[in-house]
């Protein structure tokens, strides 16, 4: 399991920063932001929500080291939506099953 320090690295990475310029971004010296990628600093939460705004990541994304992009509210309330209806659907076949059986005499 990668650290939250080698996550935050990828994401800086990723983005195509070198480490002075994510410090500067981050208003931080080079070598305090190379403590907090080798895990040398322990980050508190506003540090590390500064950093996954900076970065462009969520905060979850850089504890998991997951970087998928998160699902956007979007899709969010369509799969939602998606999820009523099949719902929906499966309590009708439920009554037809019902019905079904009352028809047959079970």
């Amino acid at each position: 399991m990668k650290s939250v320090g080698d996550n935050i690295k990828q994401s800086r990475v990723a983005l195509g920063l070198s480490q002075a310029a994510a410090a500067k971004k981050l208003n931080i010296s080079t070598p305090a932001f190379c403590k907090i990628e080798t895990g040398q600093t322990d980050l508190n939460v506003s540090r590390l929500m500064q950093i996954a705004k900076t970065f462009k990541v969520t905060v979850t994304q850089l504890l998991s080291g997951d970087q998928k992009e998160a699902t956007s509210t979007e899709e969010v309330i369509t799969l939602k939506s998606e999820l009523i209806e099949k719902e929906e659907e499966i309590n009708k076949l439920r009554k037809k099953v019902i019905d079904l059986y009352d028809k047959l005499g079970m």
